[in-house]
Parts: structure tokens; C-alpha cells; sequence
């Protein structure tokens, strides 16, 4: 879509651009490719069943100077736990069963979100919050929500479990965006100093 936006701008750009597909995991591969000035993975790399290795990988091709843009899903402790158990439960069912848990454990975090809206005022009804999840995420309530359920590999991390391994490395973080002990995403901008 950055292309496609990049280009629709100025066409001549469609020159400057290169599409490649690769792994995160791939240090060989990424190593080949040189470094960069920005590196940007926004929710990825916590899905590749190998977090620290994809972080350690895409890492090492930011060039001295260069930014590190990353966001990795916040360890809630016992509540990471449970998504766990959820999503492992989903991939223990049948797929024709799947649909079905999808709608059970959805609608009890969606009948919570309703509560939680009427108590501030707000029309119970979830379709606006569905039409900003489309924006936001690219993908429409229902697929957002297969993808918090069943959703694997799934990993998480505290943001200093992301900051010092990186510090080691002689990244600085320029900024950080935590949901505190909430669900979703710390986001994270590294500059590399060395």
C-alpha cells in the first residue's frame, strides 16, 4: 500500500522501489540486503515463533545513526497466559468447531465492551468501534478477531526485555509508547548509535 500510494503521488518513484520477500528470521538473507536507515515492523515479529532471533536479525541492518521501529505485544502476565490457553484452544479444535469458538469468546469480550461504553455513556452497539478496528488494523471486526483468538505463534514481552538487550547493541530508544498493563502493542523507536 506504500507503494501504491508513493507511486499514485509520483509515478517516477516506481523506479526507486524494491519489493522483496524474505524472512525476519533469515539473518543471511537480511545481512545480503545491507543496511538501512529505517527499519520498521510493526506487530510482526512477535508472530514469528522466534521473537528475540527476528529482533536480533532486523536489528542488525540498521545502519549507525539509523532508526529501529517496532511494536511487540505488552506482557500482561496472567492475562498473556490466558490469550495463550485461548488461542492454543482454538487450534485444538476441529476447523468446523473453530467459527463457533470465535463467536463464544468474542462475545464475551464484546458484551464486556458494550458494558463498558453504556457505563461511560456511550451507544452500547460495537459498529462504530468495528468501523475505527477496519481502519486501523486493515482487516474488517470479524478476521480481527480470528486473529486475537487463533492468532499463533504468540509471544510477548515486558518493554525492558525489548530495551537492554538492545542497549547492549548501542541502540538508544527515542520513544515509547506503552499500553501499561493493558493488551496490545509497546511501540518502540531505537536509534542506533554505534
Amino acid at each position: 500500500e506504500l507503494r501504491e500510494r508513493a507511486v499514485t503521488e509520483d509515478p517516477a518513484v516506481a523506479e526507486q522501489w524494491q519489493v522483496q520477500q524474505g524472512s525476519a528470521l533469515d539473518a543471511e538473507w537480511l545481512t545480503s540486503l545491507g543496511t538501512f536507515d529505517v527499519v520498521y515492523s510493526w506487530g510482526v515479529l512477535h508472530h514469528t515463533g522466534q521473537m528475540n532471533v527476528a529482533i536480533e536479525a532486523t536489528s542488525s541492518v540498521v545502519a549507525p545513526g539509523g532508526q529501529y521501529a517496532i511494536a511487540i505485544y505488552n506482557d500482561q502476565g496472567g492475562g498473556s497466559r490466558r490469550w495463550l490457553q485461548i488461542k492454543q484452544g482454538y487450534h485444538r479444535l476441529p476447523a468446523f468447531l473453530r467459527p463457533a469458538y470465535v463467536v463464544l469468546v468474542a462475545g464475551c469480550y464484546e458484551l464486556k465492551f458494550a458494558l463498558a461504553r453504556l457505563a461511560r455513556g456511550r451507544n452500547p452497539l460495537p459498529f462504530a468501534d468495528w468501523r475505527a478496528k477496519k481502519s486501523d488494523r486493515g482487516m474488517n471486526a470479524w478476521h480481527d478477531w480470528v486473529d486475537w483468538i487463533g492468532g499463533l505463534p504468540f509471544e510477548v514481552a515486558k518493554p525492558e526485555a525489548i530495551i537492554l538487550p538492545l542497549r547492549e547493541k548501542g541502540f538508544v530508544l527515542d520513544n515509547l509508547t506503552t499500553v501499561g498493563s493493558g493488551w496490545g502493542c509497546n511501540e518502540y523507536v531505537f536509534r542506533r548509535c554505534k
